[in-house]
């Protein structure tokens, strides 16, 4: 008997001081960015870590499995890699640390420092997943917020917890935009998620639209072009979380996600790389169900307990507004402003162009002296826009239509309104009284 015994822990003592079977494997694949790994089990989302034969180490983090393979997408270059490296599951790897320490700095996806200083010590850990809210238990939209815009505050009013889509190509003025609302929006905490731009844009960004006194009350998580698709991804869950965390203090956030479009296109590489069937415009069917289920975690808080308050840049390809990304942010959202490059072209900032942006909860929160005067607003400015050359060329005989007469008396003073500088901000009651002082002449 006691031999036996003897024999057995002389077989097992290999195993007691290796890792387990389980959660250790060997590498077997490389096709694109896609790795395969076998002998090794892990849930969805959780990561590895892979040796090299250089004597380095990359994280991967488990994407999808086909039997008793894994695929894994990596967080770095792959470089060094070779069959049969050892991978590992690290960990604790199924969260994140979040706390009040995160306010003023700039991080990753993955909670790491990016300005150079040291690792937030926060005490809370959750998973970037997050936790649903029971619709039945949000609370109403109904309060104003005022983010220091004429135009939005004016004619397109805002509520708190309210998501909205920045609709625009590209060099149309988004990230000024950003800026402005992160700085003169009265919110508690500003959460910004960077995602898939360029990385001198996040410096400038950071340092021009954002400045010292804006970053103070901010957190900003960045994931630059140049990094992997799934960090892409893990940041904007990371931003999502950071503001849920701030809302579920009881605090108002503004969140402000640059660009919901190139999450879309991390989530694509990831799914054709692991074997999705491409659908519209080469996205994969899993883009279509990310998305809707990112902007749901933004809103009113469970009984009107804090708020988030997004806004969504989606970037129309080519100026396309029937771009798949954007018909489902259209579907999702609620609300979008349009930023034209017709009015960007003309020196006229910001270059929101009324006559697609809408305010879906508009109607709850102003009274209806107020709707009304906003209502007249859009209605003189679109009919200007409609009849533009022929008033140019001179076709348009006055008196013909009284209310395109009005329209033209007031062009330029609405179209005053309407410009406003990056470093000058308008809170929402003397927004009103111009609009009121406006179209009472």
């Amino acid at each position: 008997m006691t031999t036996d015994f003897a024999l057995e822990v002389e077989r097992l003592l290999p195993h007691l001081h290796s890792p387990r079977p389980e959660r250790c494997g060997t590498l077997v694949r490389l096709v694109g960015m896609r790795l395969e790994a076998r002998g090794i089990m892990a849930p969805i989302g959780s990561c590895c870590q892979i040796s090299s034969h250089e004597g380095h180490s990359i994280d991967a983090e488990v994407v999808g499995f086909n039997d008793k393979t894994l695929y894994l997408m990596p967080l770095q270059e792959p470089s060094g890699l070779a069959p049969g490296a050892m991978v590992r599951l690290k960990p604790d790897s199924g969260g994140v640390c979040l706390g009040p320490e995160l306010l003023g700095r700039v991080i990753d996806g993955r909670g790491e420092p990016l300005d150079s200083r040291p690792r937030p010590r926060c005490d809370t850990r959750l998973s970037l997943q997050g936790l649903p809210i029971n619709p039945m238990e949000r609370g109403p939209i109904d309060s104003v917020l005022d983010v220091g815009i004429k135009a939005i505050n004016g004619i397109m009013t805002l509520g708190r917890g309210q998501r909205l889509g920045l609709i625009a190509g590209s060099g149309v003025g988004k990230s000024v935009l950003m800026g402005m609302m992160a700085r003169y929006t009265k919110a508690d905490v500003v959460v910004i998620g960077l995602i898939g731009e360029r990385g001198r844009e996040v410096q400038a960004f950071i340092q021009e639209s954002l400045g010292a006194e804006g970053l103070a009350k901010s957190v900003v998580i960045a994931a630059p072009a140049n990094v992997s698709p799934v960090l892409r991804l893990k940041s904007a869950y990371m931003t999502h979380l950071v503001a849920e965390y701030f809302r579920d203090q009881g605090k108002n956030v503004l969140m402000l996600v640059d660009s919901l479009t190139r999450v879309a296109h991390a989530q694509r590489e990831i799914g054709l790389a692991i074997g999705e069937p491409p659908t519209s415009k080469g996205y994969p069917p899993s883009v279509f169900a990310l998305l809707p289920g990112l902007i749901e975690r933004a809103g009113v808080g469970r009984h009107g307990h804090g708020s988030i308050t997004a806004f969504y840049t989606v970037l129309a390809e080519g100026d396309d507004q029937n771009d798949p990304i954007v018909d489902i942010a259209r579907a999702s959202l609620d609300g979008q402003v349009i930023l034209s490059r017709k009015l960007a072209d003309a020196a006229h900032y910001p270059a929101i162009d009324l006559n697609g942006s809408i305010s879906r909860v508009m109607q709850n929160l102003l009274n209806p002296d107020d709707m009304k005067l906003a209502n007249k607003f859009r209605r003189l400015w679109s009919l200007y826009q409609q009849n533009q050359d022929l008033i140019q060329v001179g076709a348009y005989e006055a008196g013909t239509n009284p209310q395109l007469d009005e329209a033209i008396a007031l062009r330029e003073r609405m179209e005053a309104f309407l410009c406003q500088g990056m470093h000058e901000g308008l809170d929402e009651p003397s927004s009103r009284d111009q609009l009121r002082a406006l179209l009472s002449t």
